[in-house]
């Protein structure tokens, strides 16, 4: 099996340091175990990482480790000034875990070759008693929220206020910060996560036959959407709305005006750079920090909080949440509810029209018309 003993140790050989030699095989043997389950190499490589530090910090080796390790491991992470947040200890927990799991199967042999070369077996460390349960649906930051609109018409209107800035003064950027400017206003009108927006290619512009106006602007072919277990990225078209048809004429402005000035060539990209690379998603982080700060707004608000703030506001456009979930690629319903955060104003007209329909009954004609009609203009106040 991949990851077995006999695979990485080899018989009769004395090390001069063999508990180290052998753990070291363990870590081999478990990252290919990983890698034969089509798991990244930035995944395997940030789990080998942890065994390491947990290994140092225990001070011994994995055969020796007890659930008492474990505890003082934890409490080190929840103490001092960079305190863990929940869910980063119960990702370390799930990987501790794991790898005891890996070491226990007798299918790998380890225990055997514990027992023969230390006199000692590995054995579970990890207990329902000593690791963070998994008790709600989201784990992240309270002060991560939805924008609203007035603050995303503030980052906006900055955004263009920078790029006014940089053409009338004459300096070199003013296409860095209009690309930029795109590119963010491009998250939010259709619900990108970030690497999904640095790499769309030009060919992934595609129109809607339902509304030919928008020519090939009308919708996104996402083709690096966020995989599953070590599966291949996910592909899903994201189609544009009417809500958000403003972000259109500026995605036409980029493609057909200011990005031919870069003169790119044949390179792909939508989003290049004056050097002709892609953007990066650490370029669009740092970009995004700095232009948050620009436009006075909290800095608690990451760009994956316009992905956010572009589910909450469909629902409350009216758009059916399986549409929504269609449109920013969730598997499950329940993860698209994590995301909405409707606002006390789009509840309160939610309540009026249920209230309406209950302790207003239609006695006449005319009353019915009147009820009818007062639910369709709260609707279309809504939209």
């Amino acid at each position: 099996m991949p990851g077995s003993a006999g695979l990485v140790l080899v018989e009769g050989v004395a090390h001069l340091d063999e508990p180290a030699a052998v753990f070291e095989g363990m870590l081999t043997g478990w990252a290919r175990q990983q890698k034969s389950r089509m798991l990244s190499d930035a995944t395997v490589s940030s789990r080998l990482s942890l065994l390491r530090r947990f290994t140092e910090f225990a001070g011994s080796y994995p055969w020796s480790w007890t659930p008492a390790d474990v505890e003082d491991f934890t409490v080190g992470l929840t103490s001092g000034e960079r305190r863990m947040a929940p869910a980063t200890i119960r990702g370390y927990h799930l990987t501790l875990r794991m790898f005891c799991d890996y070491l226990t199967d007798a299918r790998y042999e380890w225990p055997r070759q514990c027992r023969d070369r230390f006199g000692q077996v590995p054995s579970q460390v990890c207990h329902e008693w000593n690791t963070v349960a998994h008790l709600t649906e989201y784990e992240g930051q309270p002060a991560r929220r939805p924008l609203s609109y007035d603050e995303l018409e503030q980052l906006f209107d900055h955004l263009d206020r920078q790029v006014d800035v940089i053409v009338k003064s004459g300096r070199k950027g003013a296409l860095a910060a209009l690309r930029d400017a795109q590119m963010i206003k491009t998250c939010y009108a259709f619900g990108l996560r970030r690497n999904e927006l640095c790499r769309l290619d030009v060919a992934d512009l595609r129109p809607n036959p339902h509304v030919p106006d928008w020519g090939g602007y009308g919708s996104v072919h996402v083709r690096y959407g966020k995989a599953i277990r070590g599966g291949v990225p996910r592909r899903r078209t994201v189609l544009a709305v009417p809500e958000f048809d403003w972000a259109i004429a500026g995605l036409r402005q980029w493609a057909e005006q200011a990005r031919p000035i870069l003169r790119p060539a044949d390179h792909p990209a939508l989003w290049v750079t004056e050097r002709l690379t892609r953007v990066s998603t650490k370029h669009l982080d740092k970009r995004f920090a700095v232009l948050r700060a620009g436009a006075g707004l909290a800095p608690e608000l990451t760009l994956h909080c316009l992905r956010h703030s572009y589910v909450t506001h469909l629902i409350e456009f009216g758009y059916p949440e399986r549409f929504v979930q269609e449109q920013v690629g969730h598997a499950y319903a329940s993860t698209t509810a994590i995301y909405t955060s409707v606002s006390n104003d789009f509840k309160n007209k939610t309540l009026q029209a249920a209230l309406g329909r209950v302790y207003k009954p239609p006695s006449t004609t005319t009353e019915a018309t009147g009820a009818t009609t007062g639910m369709t203009t709260g609707t279309e106040v809504r939209r």
